[in-house]
Order: C-alpha cells, then sequence, then structure tokens
C-alpha cells in the first residue's frame, strides 16, 4: 500500500492546534465516527489551516461523499459552494492552500465512475495551477451532481 494514502488511526491524537477540524481532516480514512453537525461545520467552512497534508479540495470531497451516504440533504449544496470558495482563491492565487495531492485515489470512493474521474481531472488541473480548465471541470462537476440529485 503506498504510504502517502495509508488512512491513519481513528482513535488518532488531535493535531496540536487542537482544533476539531483539524482533528477530523486527519482521519480522512474513516469519517463514520464524526458527528454529522461537525462535518456540515467542516464543509461549511474553509479547511485550508486544518487540512495538514492533504489538498483542502480532498477534505472537502472526503467530508461530502460520508454527509452524502447518511442521506444529508444539504451536502451537495454546502460541497459545491466550498469548492467554488476555495477555487476563486486559487485563481486569484492565494499561496497559503498547498497544491500536492496526497489521496490520489479518492475519486474511486464515489459509485458514479464518471463523476469520480471528472473529480480526479479537476484534482490534477489544480496541482498543475491551470484554473481555467478546471472551472469547466467544476461546471461539470456541478452539472453532474445536480442531474444525479
Amino acid at each position: 500500500m503506498n504510504a502517502a494514502l495509508a488512512q491513519p488511526e481513528v482513535n488518532a491524537p488531535v493535531p496540536a492546534d487542537g482544533s476539531p477540524a483539524a482533528a477530523i481532516a486527519e482521519r480522512l480514512g474513516d469519517l463514520s465516527a464524526e458527528p454529522s453537525r461537525a462535518l456540515r461545520r467542516l464543509l461549511r467552512g474553509q479547511p485550508e489551516g486544518e487540512a495538514g497534508p492533504h489538498l483542502p479540495e480532498s477534505v472537502l470531497w472526503s467530508t461530502f461523499l460520508e454527509l452524502r451516504s447518511r442521506g444529508e440533504e444539504d451536502a451537495t449544496g454546502a460541497f459545491l459552494r466550498s469548492v467554488k470558495q476555495l477555487h476563486r482563491r486559487r485563481t486569484m492565487g492565494s499561496p497559503s492552500l498547498p497544491s500536492v495531492d496526497t489521496r490520489q485515489d479518492e475519486h474511486k470512493l464515489v459509485e458514479d465512475n464518471m463523476l469520480g474521474e471528472l473529480w480526479k481531472a479537476y484534482k490534477r488541473c489544480i496541482c498543475a495551477h491551470r484554473t481555467g480548465p478546471a472551472s469547466q471541470l467544476l461546471r461539470d462537476i456541478e452539472l453532474r451532481l445536480c442531474v444525479a440529485s
């Protein structure tokens, strides 16, 4: 197994900054133990500081998939709003946002293969600092999610 994709323990220690969002981001592999309220809060916010070594978009994606599996109705809208905000910040050249993808197989976590491939392509564009093509892919992701709803 790739060491970068290894899943951290569910009972991993809380990170040094002690924030609940940071603790959630540390355990991206298993979000099922987290309360929906904490996941919704993370999804509505911008997890840049809490993302640790992960792309903030990866934190949002994992959170979105967990909330969607729980049947949360507002998960899609909150996910799209947050990703669009992050995308706007990337378009403006925010230097504080990481651009190294540590979770390269997370697109396989979704049942819809087309949505997974769109997400994979979006992250590749983000990592390559190609926000123009990423913007079109984000529109395609939004369309795919709205059609699936």
